[in-house]
């Protein structure tokens, strides 16, 4: 089993306001990087990296959606990724695939609760943890006041 490294890097502070803000960030793309650099050296098999369980090859399926990017291994199939939910609140859906858009509804409802993207290669079983996040109520950015709200006046109406 590949040991986990966590990276972390700032939240995602560019949202919009009002949409789910992305906190706690977790990046695992170095950790991808020095992965696949052994993989391309010949320090680790691609037995031991294209291990994708059935259960995730099903949600890739069923739940994934498709990026742009080919598999660093076998360079035929596109990537997929899954995002996998986690937290108290959920009660029995904690550890379901579900997609960006259950994601949304979810984050108008719950509190919090955390998300794992896992990239996943269809045809060669390559499979790796990308980033995680909170999501959630509490992890919504407060609407930003308009330019006009924000326009200071001087005690006798002038600007």
């Amino acid at each position: 089993m590949r040991a986990q490294q966590r990276i972390t890097v700032p939240s995602n502070g560019g949202s919009t306001a009002g949409a789910p803000r992305r906190s706690g960030f977790v990046d695992y793309s170095l950790q991808r990087q020095a992965l696949l650099r052994d993989v391309y050296t010949g320090k680790v098999g691609t037995s031991e990296v294209c291990d994708a369980s059935p259960y995730l090859k099903s949600a890739a399926r069923f739940h994934g959606e498709a990026t742009e990017q080919r598999c660093p291994i076998c360079r035929r199939e596109y990537m997929i990724n899954v995002h996998y939910i986690y937290g108290d609140q959920l009660k029995q859906s904690a550890g379901q695939a579900r997609s960006r858009a259950e994601l949304a509804a979810l984050a108008d409802t719950l509190g919090e609760f955390q998300v794992y993207v896992v990239e996943v290669c269809r045809g060669c079983d390559w499979n790796h943890l990308v980033e995680q996040y909170l999501l959630g109520r509490a992890h919504r950015t407060a609407p930003q006041p308009s330019a006009a709200a924000t326009t200071a006046t001087s005690p006798t109406g002038t600007v």
